[in-house]
């Protein structure tokens, strides 16, 4: 039992650290030059191939979906496609490892919209994790040297946290798709999502070449740590540990981005940021341990 937990934990803070590298591998891309949704498409892409192979011939999963699951699985793929063109977008006016901090509200988010939708009851604990995030985002608003950050960025990140929680939303309430594994879920997730940056890109003919050893290793990276080990190793701490411990280990995820945006992209870090982050981070942490009436 003990071991169990042990695999779980660390599979836990494993799909956190790597969801954290995201900046490390997309930056460089950006300063090469290549834009937001070539950069996503390469992710997407990359993934899909090495993910499909992965499924279908190391874990012999069948990856048929029904007529009845294919438009769950598209919505759910393009809200949380445009969750990381959001994201990502958001790196160019906002430093990433406050992007990844506020985009960590997203659960808090949830559980708004589970009151708003779907009757849970919002308790002291909700008002109270809600009130906690919000002072901590305005902490995170004055930015280094005491000036705002840049509010596009702000309601862009925003914006990414709220279509991802509308995709976990969808992923524990559509009826149609709750008997298919996750592995198969997170395939056609990225498939569909694949979709966005084939129409942004005008069916690829804007999309830009990369041209140098260095941005492709980038590009792989990012389509393995942050999105295949990611959705793997969270899949196997949900199964070993449950949603609510995975969620809070979910914690690691902005301290990542934080940990390699002062260290590779000399991100500042002031008190004020810090206190923002514990404040967040505690926010996220009341609402995913509160107990559900």
């Amino acid at each position: 039992m003990l071991k169990r937990r042990a695999r779980g934990l660390f599979n836990g803070a494993l799909a956190s650290i790597s969801y954290g590298t995201n900046p490390l591998f997309a930056l460089p891309l950006f300063a090469g030059g290549i834009g937001v949704n070539s950069v996503l498409f390469y992710r997407y892409a990359i993934a899909v191939i090495i993910y499909g192979f992965w499924l279908h011939f190391v874990k012999k999963t069948s990856l048929h979906i029904t007529k009845k699951e294919f438009l769950p699985l598209f919505i759910l793929g393009i809200f949380f496609s445009l969750s990381s063109l959001t994201l990502f977008d958001a790196f160019n006016y906002i430093e990433a490892g406050i992007a990844c901090t506020i985009l960590f509200i997203y659960p808090v988010l949830v559980a708004v919209i589970m009151a708003m939708f779907f009757k849970e009851k919002i308790t002291k604990t909700v008002i109270f994790s809600i009130i906690l995030t919000f002072i901590g985002i305005g902490l995170l608003y004055k930015g280094k040297s005491g000036m705002n950050l840049n509010l596009h960025g702000v309601i862009v990140v925003f914006l990414s946290a709220l279509l991802y929680a509308l995709y976990i939303v969808g992923i524990k309430n559509v009826k149609a798709i709750q008997h298919l594994n996750r592995e198969k879920i997170s395939f056609y997730v990225m498939f569909f999502g694949l979709l966005v940056y084939i129409i942004n890109l005008k069916f690829c003919t804007e999309l830009q070449i990369i041209d140098k050893p260095f941005l492709w290793l980038c590009a792989i990276s990012l389509a393995i740590f942050p999105t295949i080990i990611s959705l793997e190793t969270i899949n196997i701490a949900i199964k070993l540990v449950g949603s609510t411990t995975t969620a809070i280990l979910g914690a690691l995820e902005p301290l990542t981005a934080i940990f390699f945006g002062v260290l590779v992209f000399h991100e500042q870090l002031t008190l004020r940021i810090v206190i923002g982050v514990i404040l967040i981070l505690a926010g996220v942490i009341l609402i995913v341990t509160r107990k559900k009436n």
